[in-house]
């Protein structure tokens, strides 16, 4: 059994100072995941015990960032999708282990007025892309914050938020694009009707107090990987960020 964890801790500075060192042990994953560190190296001095750390940072001071904490030790560690437009963000992160690749992913916000969606389009069918690319090999798990609220029951208000990024049809079309591409869902494969479970909640509002959130946190895996899936969780009682973690336990 192998228990993973995702988290986009928005800051892990910040977030230190609100309980991840004693989430990160008590939980005692055998991989855990970060998007949105928003560090440099050498910012910070965390190295826990018994893991392999592997860091990816934005040239951009104090933005976006990934990291992958490990115990049993990767065969090979890639960096980013190997493509220069996508590449500067420090957005992925791919180890290699012997029976599959696991693949934490930050990926890009199409931001108010959807100034970013064009390049968000162009990132998702890079990503899909690099994902399948891996599939040739192992087969692939890929966790983080995808920034994308899949159907309806993902968000609490979809009506008013339909053309609102990580709502638009167009960034559920390229979810279910990958989903189609032979990818899975793991909560969802698990809790198909589940309401009002999400991953993030807007600091504003009230929101998380109101649980008017969104979940945009994720575990997908390969379709060959479906018969070894255990359970995936959603800790929404966890706080220290505006998202909380997730969860997946593979056998």
């Amino acid at each position: 059994m192998k228990k993973m964890i995702s988290w986009n801790v928005n800051g892990l500075r910040a977030c230190m100072g609100k309980g991840f060192a004693e989430f990160f042990g008590e939980v005692d994953a055998d991989i855990f995941c970060i998007q949105e560190s928003k560090l440099q190296a050498g910012q910070i001095d965390f190295a826990p015990e018994g893991y392999h750390a592997y860091w990816n940072y934005a040239e951009k001071k104090g933005y976006s960032g990934t990291a992958i904490f490990t115990k049993e030790e990767p065969i090979s560690v890639s960096y980013g999708l190997g493509i220069e437009e996508h590449d500067h963000e420090g957005r992925v992160i791919t180890c290699e282990f012997p029976e599959y690749y696991v693949v934490t992913c930050y990926t890009p916000n199409s931001q108010d007025g959807l100034a970013r969606l064009p390049y968000r389009m162009t990132w998702e069918d890079a990503f899909r892309a690099y994902l399948k690319g891996l599939e040739k090999s192992k087969p692939v798990i890929f966790c983080g914050d995808l920034n994308v609220a899949h159907k309806e029951i993902d968000l609490k208000n979809p009506k008013t938020n339909r053309k609102n990024a990580g709502f638009t049809d167009e960034e559920r079309g390229k979810f279910s694009d990958l989903l189609a591409a032979g990818f899975v869902d793991t909560f969802r494969h698990f809790y198909p009707d589940m309401e009002n479970i999400y991953s993030w909640w807007s600091y504003r509002f009230k929101a998380r107090e109101k649980n008017a959130g969104w979940r945009i946190d994720y575990f997908c895996v390969s379709e060959s990987l479906k018969d070894r899936l255990v359970d995936a969780k959603i800790h929404t009682d966890v706080f220290g960020s505006d998202h909380c973690p997730v969860e997946l336990v593979i056998g």
